[in-house]
């Protein structure tokens, strides 16, 4: 027999826990997003395996908007789970450490900008390096992580978990172990919680920073938007992605002006 507490109920007790806990954290989060915003500075968000969700939720989606660049290396996500593209090869690299610098040496990270960096354990090198990265680059680092994990023995050479590292430290409250759900007669957890936890502070720091640009009367943002508001069509999308490319263009050209 199924022990309490079930899935849904586990999920909201750690969300409730998060909203209450995390609150001051993700305001601040927020607020230095916003200035990033105002400077025509890039939000970027960096993750691996399982890692990856919360960044794919969080730009291009239905009520998020230009500025915020997922920094996704297909390498560290899996597209088999056996064989080439696989979870062994992805886990591998997440734990190989001096190969994130060259992904990211790609990537228009500036001075002022705001990375946020999804790892439920705080462990791996490919978080840890991409945030010792931005930090020498000038970035603010948030780490979204399970402060959980502190407790348990790092693996990187620089001694360090993701959570020491960071400007900021988002907690997830995930446990360890990441699943919630025991079930009698079973001798391990059921049902996985840290990502679903970090897709919503995704929609945390994005709603937040909306609100704070609105409080300071910043212009509205392009932001994604659903063809079924009220005004939008299928066609209404394409300013965003104009704009988004035109961020990009405009980031790449002052990295490049910083690289000379």
């Amino acid at each position: 027999m199924k022990t309490e507490p079930t899935y849904t109920r586990a999920i909201v007790k750690l969300l409730d826990a998060l909203a209450t806990s995390q609150d001051e954290v993700l305001d601040a989060v927020a607020r230095r997003c916003a200035e990033t915003l105002k400077n025509k500075g890039l939000i970027h968000l960096f993750g691996s395996g399982h890692s990856v969700i919360p960044t794919l939720e969080a730009f291009p989606r239905y009520g998020s908007f230009v500025g915020l660049h997922p920094l996704n290396d297909p390498r560290l996500m899996w597209h088999n789970v056996l064989g080439p593209g696989g979870v062994r090869e992805l886990l591998w690299l997440e734990r190989t450490e001096n190969y994130i610098d060259k992904f990211l040496d790609h990537e228009p990270l500036n001075a002022g900008d705001v990375i946020v960096i999804y790892s439920h354990s705080g462990k791996n090198a490919a978080g840890i390096d991409a945030a010792l990265y931005a930090k020498a680059k000038g970035l603010y680092v948030v780490a979204v992580t399970s402060k959980a994990n502190m407790t348990t023995p790092g693996r990187h050479s620089s001694g360090k978990h993701l959570a020491e590292i960071a400007d900021a430290v988002v907690d997830t409250g995930a446990p360890i172990e990441d699943a919630v759900v025991w079930v009698d007669g079973w001798d391990r957890p059921l049902g996985g919680s840290s990502t679903v936890i970090a897709s919503v502070v995704s929609h945390e720091i994005i709603a937040r920073t909306g609100a704070v640009l609105a409080a300071e009367g910043h212009p509205a943002i392009p932001t994604f938007v659903s063809p079924t508001v009220a005004g939008a069509s299928v066609s209404s999308n394409d300013e965003v992605f104009a704009e988004h490319a035109r961020y990009l263009h405009a980031a790449r050209g002052r990295a490049l002006e910083a690289q000379a």
